[in-house]
């Protein structure tokens, strides 16, 4: 959607005299044949003269060169020359509201001065910038050689000045000059450089890995948000394994999930695991997430076992992990909570945490437990869960084919049928409000499940038989 319109901020910028060029991943993605997600802009003019071209424009990050421009509804608009010979765009309240309504970056095109940094004391914000008129200056402070492309998108020329298009052929990803400066000028990098490293399936240049490896540790300056962020993109791009074998191998592992390379040397019962220990079993698992998969389906994944390094056990019969799914929720939400998760995600990443080892039991269940597992929030990832866990193990999908089956026999008001009686029918019967009641309603509606019970008349039956009322008034007395 931004590509036609950064075209048409570049074309503006031209007309105006100054140098524009889009750079950064964008390029990247474009040499490789990929649609890029969003478009960013570099120019040699100054914020102030950015706002000034394009008045409906916000100065998110002025004092570091950058300014956002919000694109119109149609995405073929281009900004316009006022009768001041200054452009605007057609649509200012339009875009403002767009801007303002969306999460997405590909809601704006971000346009930034050409600059140096100098200095980042807090690791990630430069202290001073210096504003520059020459390409070769700004892109010395950009990451990664890949993502340092600048490309003319009138012409189709592509200025590369740190060896970006050599580095993309050898499948390389190198930092820009000095690896460890650059990991000094923000700490996010070094997972960044897994990231990319993961998703391209390149290697990562011996000086960078090198880098990583000494500095990992500072990966602790970074906030807790933004680390969760990009392990959230590797879990979800398709590589995962990959990313998470680079983090345990960089250090990062250690730094930001301790508990992840726990699992490694963890044995497994070979008749249940014959594909080797917890973390083999795990990776095995993320490897193969669907695309696209949802966040909660990937860490629900990645910690489904998290604890069963500190319960291992070797029993006269055979390995066991005494009470791992209870441990392991524990320790799952104190990682949710470490990263900052949300509490929407928390809940449903422990969940299938939870849950995960109640598939065994399903062709033993009783038609109400049955329906009221099926029930679960967002079922569909419990069950596919459990069907990655098979796939990375022991490879028997018994379980998963007999549940699908079950659920396609059961229509949705079998599932969720309209409650037979409610409190006020209890009251109704006689009985007095209290704890009792939802012990009560819930044995209603299990018979009700299993087909037991099909009216009110029938329930209020059951209820008096199964719940007198002389009992209940012993209990409470």
């Amino acid at each position: 959607m931004s590509k036609p319109f950064a075209i048409s901020i570049v074309r503006t910028l031209r007309e105006r005299g100054q140098q524009a060029y889009v750079v950064g991943g964008c390029v990247r993605d474009l040499l490789l044949g990929h649609e890029p997600a969003d478009y960013d802009v570099a120019t040699d003019a100054t914020p102030d003269e950015v706002m000034r071209i394009f008045p409906d424009t916000y100065a998110v990050g002025a004092q570091f060169g950058v300014v956002l421009v919000p694109i119109p509804y149609n995405p073929q608009q281009s900004f316009i020359p006022s009768e001041a010979g200054v452009s605007r765009s057609e649509s200012p309240t339009q875009s403002r509201d767009l801007l303002l309504g969306s999460t997405s970056k590909a809601a704006h095109v971000e346009v930034a001065t050409f600059r140096s940094d100098i200095g980042h004391s807090d690791g990630r914000h430069p202290d001073q910038v210096r504003f520059s008129r020459d390409p070769r200056e700004d892109v010395q402070r950009r990451d990664f050689t890949i993502n340092g492309l600048l490309l003319d998108p009138l012409n189709g020329e592509v200025l590369d000045y740190v060896g970006g298009q050599k580095d993309l052929e050898a499948k390389i990803i190198r930092a820009i000059g000095d690896p460890a400066l650059r990991f000094a000028e923000d700490k996010l990098r070094m997972l960044r450089a897994v990231r990319f490293a993961a998703r391209f399936e390149y290697g990562i240049a011996p000086a960078t890995f090198a880098a990583i490896q000494k500095l990992s540790a500072q990966i602790s300056q970074v906030s807790r948000e933004r680390v969760r962020d990009e392990l959230n993109k590797m879990l979800i791009e398709g590589h995962a394994r990959r990313a998470f074998e680079l983090l345990d191998e960089t250090g990062l592992l250690h730094e930001v999930l301790p508990e992840i390379e726990a699992m490694k040397g963890v044995e497994q019962p070979p008749e249940f695991h014959p594909e080797g220990d917890v973390f083999v079993h795990t990776m095995l698992l993320v490897e193969n997430l669907p695309q696209p998969c949802p966040p909660t389906l990937a860490w629900g994944g990645l910690l489904h076992d998290v604890g069963k390094p500190s319960t291992f056990r070797r029993a006269p019969d055979r390995i066991r992990f005494d009470s791992h799914v209870d441990v392991g929720v524990k320790m799952a939400e104190a990682i949710c909570r470490r990263l900052r998760f949300s509490n929407d995600d928390t809940e449903q990443i422990l969940a299938l945490v939870d849950n995960h080892m109640r598939f065994g039991d399903v062709e033993k269940m009783k038609a109400s437990t049955f329906k009221r597992f099926v029930r679960l929030p967002r079922f569909d990832e419990h069950l596919e869960l459990h069907r990655l866990d098979c796939t990375a193990s022991h490879r028997k999908l018994r379980m998963y084919d007999y549940t699908r089956q079950k659920i396609a026999e059961l229509t949705p008001e079998g599932i969720h049928p309209r409650p037979l009686v409610s409190g006020d029918d209890l009251v109704a019967a006689g009985y007095s409000p209290g704890p009792q009641f939802k012990v009560i309603l819930s044995a209603v509606e299990d018979a009700q499940l299993e087909g037991r019970l099909h009216s009110k008349e029938e329930a209020i039956r059951f209820v008096c038989r199964k719940f007198p009322q002389e009992a209940i008034r012993e209990r409470r007395a």
